[in-house]
Formats: C-alpha cells, sequence, structure tokens
C-alpha cells in the first residue's frame, strides 16, 4: 500500500509546524520519497536524532505504507 506525498507532509507538519518541508517522488510510484525538512526543532540536535524524530512523526508508517524515505534534516541558517 503505497502513501501519497501529502500524506507524508501532512504528518511531518503536525510534528514540525514551522518546518519548510519539501518531498520529491523519487519512482513515481508512491512509494519511494525524499524528503528535505528545515525546523527550528532540529537546532543542536543531532542528525541521527533529526531523523529518528521525523520517523516518529511518521506514526509507524515507515516500513509498512512508505516503503523508502531519503532524509535530509537541518536547522535554519
Amino acid at each position: 500500500m503505497a502513501m501519497p506525498a501529502g500524506e507524508i507532509e501532512a504528518l511531518i507538519r503536525a510534528a514540525f509546524p514551522d518546518a519548510k518541508i519539501e518531498i520529491e517522488d523519487l519512482a513515481g510510484d508512491n512509494d519511494h520519497f525524499a524528503a528535505n525538512i528545515v525546523s527550528e526543532a532540529f537546532r543542536g540536535v543531532s542528525r541521527v536524532r533529526q531523523h529518528q524524530m521525523v520517523y516518529a512523526a511518521l506514526q509507524g508508517n515507515m516500513g509498512n505504507a512508505l516503503h523508502a524515505l531519503a532524509l535530509q534534516t537541518s536547522a535554519p541558517e
């Protein structure tokens, strides 16, 4: 079962309301995405922890409805 980009963005936005979010469907199959997320919530947080925060925001969909998500996360400059 695929997950549309809009659903991914909505889940991430709920957890990071200030975020600038860009999502790209890498294969055109609603199953392989890349996401660039910039949020103040990431400031001073390790990259690993930032990604864990995003996975938590996806509410268990990673590996199920969402097969692959390449993440790029950062705090605003």
